[in-house]
């Protein structure tokens, strides 16, 4: 049996109707019929964090830090659901307790969805009021050139678009020079010059792209500085577990560590640790160490 979130009709909007998405009837060619599952965004400020799909542990951690913050502050996190740094983008924003959008190059049917190892991703977006989001019918099938299509629509339903790893050839390019067509605000993270996956990056750099080192940055050039997000996730006991998460997404700490970044009585400290552990968010990598156990 389908999970429930798969058992919805298909929805759809006309680009005339009024739920139909503000920005993205600006763009060149926009889609005429847009299909979708779960709540289209109204009145959320949307941005897009794109990359490779096969990217370093680095680049998980950034996706999944700077998705994170963005959903804190309110903002829907838009990507394609793709492997690596799309996926780690969308749960960066679910752990943050934020609505994201999956911009997809199939259809929206359960057994069109791509990658399939994304289908419970896909759901855990729907059960926390975001979207699954494509211009294609059902039953559509992903082709080399519905892929790159549909990052059109990726950039144009977004305010800025962040590239955080891309090979010189990689997808997140398209993206990127979607946006740039589109007059988006584009960002783009640095690594090793020794990395492939740094070519991509450092060229849109070098072409005025802004270069950021954290989410602050995008914040403040997107206009976002001072609200934090009211939402279910935020509440006292959860407001702990995003500090920890906050410190550990810097790397592996020692216990006393994560007590002075976040500040927080060393019982609390212990007592969270071991829920989140439990929960598989964190593991202890030994000696009262941890690391954050999205990082694989």
């Amino acid at each position: 049996m389908p999970p429930k979130h798969f058992t919805k009709a298909i929805e759809s909007v006309n680009i005339n109707d009024s739920p139909y998405p503000k920005l993205l009837k600006e763009i060149k060619n926009p889609p005429k019929t847009l299909y979708f599952r779960g709540i289209l965004p109204k009145e959320e400020i949307c941005f897009s964090i794109v990359g490779t799909r096969r990217c370093s542990n680095y680049g998980k951690e950034v996706a999944f830090t700077f998705a994170l913050e963005l959903a804190k502050k309110g903002v829907c996190v838009v990507s394609g659901m793709a492997k690596g740094i799309d996926s780690f983008a969308h749960r960066g924003a679910l752990e943050g307790g934020g609505k994201t959008i999956a911009v997809l190059g199939t259809g929206l049917d359960r057994n069109y969805i791509y990658p399939k190892e994304n289908l419970r991703l896909a759901e855990k977006i729907l059960e926390n009021n975001g979207c699954l989001m494509s211009e294609y019918k059902p039953e559509t099938r992903g082709t080399n050139f519905t892929f790159p299509q549909r990052n059109r629509i990726i950039s144009g339903i977004s305010i800025g678009v962040l590239v955080v790893e891309a090979k010189e050839k990689s997808g997140a390019l398209i993206t990127a020079e979607w946006a740039r067509r589109q007059n988006k605000k584009i960002f783009a993270i640095p690594n090793s010059i020794f990395s492939k996956n740094s070519k991509g990056c450092h060229y849109l750099i070098k072409k005025g792209a802004r270069l950021v080192e954290s989410p602050k940055e995008i914040l403040k050039e997107i206009g976002i500085t001072q609200v934090e997000k009211e939402n279910d996730k935020t509440k006292a006991g959860d407001k702990e577990e995003i500090l920890i998460i906050e410190a550990l997404s810097q790397g592996n700490l020692h216990i006393e560590k994560i007590i002075e970044l976040t500040k927080l009585p060393a019982k609390k400290i212990l007592t969270k640790l071991s829920i989140m552990e439990i929960e598989g968010k964190i593991k202890n990598i030994g000696a009262n160490t941890y690391s954050l156990k999205h990082i694989k």
